[in-house]
């Protein structure tokens, strides 16, 4: 065997240092947060439903929107404060009258989160370019080396909901947070900020915080990512295509039990074999 492709060979099993620009994690958490009792805003036809409602149930949840900022902590250096703001989309089954069809209802629920981070500290400046071929290239915006934070939230857990009276509870306050526009436009117009009832519904959230720099890394690399597999066209005949197809054996001629028990034993609902 040529040396060369020994030298290949052993190349692909120790890995080959390159170095590449990524993305680092410098640090991250996880929390598991039960928001309780958080306000249902919705929109002023929506609110017209809830007051008549005889009953409310929630459907589920999602995330819709988030706002986040970063700000370094005063007088600790390399870390970072974190503030996000969460817009969560909640369905609701609005029940008129006992025994009618429930009128499906969207919401909005907006809760805010705080967390510190380390990002380590960096006082270059990035400036960057995307290649133009035969012309000049375009010249990306100057930007400092700062952290970046990524938020990850699973779908929220819909696990309850209660309706209060307004006086009871309280005056609706208006929200202080900036609203996006899709978020009004999934609850289907401005907020109403008068009703005689307000929904309260509590969500199970999951979310991972985390706080990232684009650094130079050294890395084993082994081999390129070399497809394996033939693109395969689409100029066959359908009946070429169908000749491919393995024979539906199953269909025809369905398992019976002791196949479908795997060794026969028991009778496929939990019991014995043998009975007593």
């Amino acid at each position: 065997m040529p040396d060369n492709v020994n030298e290949t060979a052993q190349k692909r099993i120790q890995g080959e240092p390159v170095c590449i620009d990524a993305r680092r994690v410098y640090d991250s958490c996880g929390d598991k947060d039960c928001l309780a009792d958080l306000p249902v805003y919705v929109s002023e036809e929506s609110q017209a439903l809830i007051d008549s409602a005889l009953n409310v149930r929630i459907r589920s949840a999602d995330v819709l929107d988030m706002l986040i900022d970063i700000e370094p902590v005063p007088f600790n250096r390399g870390f970072y404060s974190i503030d996000i703001i969460f817009y969560f989309g909640v369905i609701l089954d609005v029940y008129a009258a006992a025994g009618a069809a429930p009128q499906q209802v969207n919401g909005l629920c907006v809760s805010d989160k705080k967390v510190i981070l380390y990002g380590s500290e960096g006082n270059v400046r990035v400036f960057s370019s995307d290649m133009t071929a035969d012309a000049y290239d375009v010249q990306n915006a100057a930007a400092r080396s700062l952290p970046t934070a990524n938020v990850q939230v699973a779908k929220p857990i819909a696990l309850a909901v209660s309706v209060k009276d307004s006086q009871q509870y309280g005056e609706i306050d208006p929200l202080n947070y900036p609203i996006p526009d899709s978020v009004l436009e999934y609850i289907g117009g401005n907020i109403s900020e008068d009703g005689t009832k307000i929904v309260l519904a509590t969500l199970g959230v999951f979310s991972i915080v985390q706080l990232m720099r684009s650094v130079q890394m050294l890395i084993p690399s082994y081999d390129f990512c070399i497809p394996e597999k033939r693109c395969e066209s689409n100029t066959d005949s359908p009946c070429e295509m169908f000749s491919r197809l393995d024979f539906p054996t199953d269909e025809f001629f369905p398992p019976n039990v002791t196949e479908q028990n795997g060794n026969g034993e028991g009778c496929g609902c939990g019991c014995g074999s043998e009975q007593n």
